[in-house]
């Protein structure tokens, strides 16, 4: 029996991946952490049974401590809760759900308490990937990556010597604004940044597939994670989401991974790494599919593209720049106070006013992180 703890159990990737466990039902879960969806949690205890679980606020906690005062059960809460979930002694992986920065303490924490990793906070690795990746290798621990793509490149490579990649070929949908230039994204509304027309995720990533910061951060997430550098990772454009990332090697050759859009494939493949289990659902009919497309990446229509190109160049700190200003800006934006296009425009200042600072710590992340947030607070 595989046992598990997940932080972010109650968002998109948490649910799907108790989706998988449902499926498999040789899978434990020990721990779970969400930030306050109550009822989710209480929901998904009362079906998995977990011994911990966290919620970020005191008063959520209460709040679900008194439903499930019936079940053998320890609530906790805040950063102290999610390092508590993230080294539960009987869990072998931490599939890490969370979004945002708040992922890496409790990341690093796991590692170094010996677990696994099944990735899906990309911001850990855009922000810290070297201080991740050379923990992993001391402390013996697999980093198994969840997102699509990165699981995509990850099977592309089995059996693979590394040194022979030539470049990564990050495969993107474009997202509900394909096509359009720059002009006609003016008067974009939350409603329509939210239709994506091929995955079905949470609010903020789907915002930031619209803006293509998503792939941006995938870039900057694929960097640490396969080592290679920003300019050996080639952005391509296939709106059917069929080709999920590719890898083209030395001599030329280029292979690449193939699927429906279902992110219960790259969950299920990182929990039970290297063995494949039966997934249910749809199947590839290249009969019906009929051809694949690709086409460029319009980095002036969507500069947030552009500009985490030029962030992984810089180094250091100003990835963390380049995240945590996206972060606050698409906050805003679903809030409704500021444009869409404006999520870029932010960005780039950001950036602009800062001075990368080589090989932070991790109280510099948070701190570069932080003082973001208050220029942006200060000014929009």
């Amino acid at each position: 029996m595989k046992k598990i703890a997940i932080l972010g159990s109650t968002g998109s990737i948490g649910t799907q991946t108790l989706e998988v466990v449902r499926n498999n039902g040789d899978i434990e879960v020990t721990a779970l952490a969400a930030g306050s969806n109550v009822d989710r949690m209480e929901a998904q205890i009362r079906e998995f049974r977990p011994k911990l679980v966290a919620m970020w606020t005191q008063e959520k906690a209460k709040e679900l401590k008194a439903r499930v005062a019936d079940l053998p059960v320890r609530i906790v809460s805040g950063m102290d809760g999610l390092l508590e979930i993230a080294t539960e002694p009987e869990a072998e992986i931490l599939v890490t759900a969370i979004v945002g920065m708040i992922g890496i303490r409790p990341t690093i924490a796991a590692m170094e308490a010996g677990k696994d990793i099944a990735l899906a906070n990309k911001e850990t690795l855009v922000t810290a990937g070297h201080i991740i990746m050379p923990l992993a290798k001391e402390r013996g621990v697999r980093i198994l990556p969840v997102d699509s793509e990165h699981s995509a490149i990850f099977q592309c490579l089995n059996g693979e010597n590394r040194a022979q990649i030539k470049k990564i070929l990050l495969t993107a949908s474009g997202g509900p604004f394909r096509g359009r230039k720059k002009e006609e994204l003016r008067n974009v509304q939350v409603e329509d940044a939210l239709k994506h027309p091929n995955w079905s995720m949470g609010r903020k990533i789907t915002i930031d597939s619209a803006t293509l910061v998503n792939k941006g951060l995938e870039m900057m997430e694929a960097r640490w994670l396969f080592g290679v550098e920003p300019k050996d990772i080639q952005i391509v454009v296939q709106p059917k989401s069929i080709i999920h990332s590719m890898v083209e090697f030395v001599d030329g050759a280029v292979i690449a991974q193939l699927g429906t859009p279902d992110m219960k494939l790259p969950i299920q493949y990182a929990l039970y790494y290297p063995e494949r289990r039966h997934l249910p659902g749809e199947r590839l009919d290249f009969w019906t599919l009929g051809q694949i497309t690709f086409e460029k990446p319009d980095m002036e229509s969507f500069p947030g593209l552009r500009l985490a190109f030029d962030a992984a160049a810089a180094g250091g700190t100003m990835p963390t720049v380049y995240n945590a200003a996206n972060e606050r800006a698409v906050a805003k934006f679903l809030a409704r106070k500021i444009r869409f296009l404006d999520i870029p425009m932010i960005i780039e200042e950001c950036m602009a006013a800062h001075t990368a600072r080589p090989e932070p710590t991790v109280e510099e992340i948070l701190d570069v992180e932080a003082s973001v947030y208050e220029m942006i607070e200060s000014r929009w």
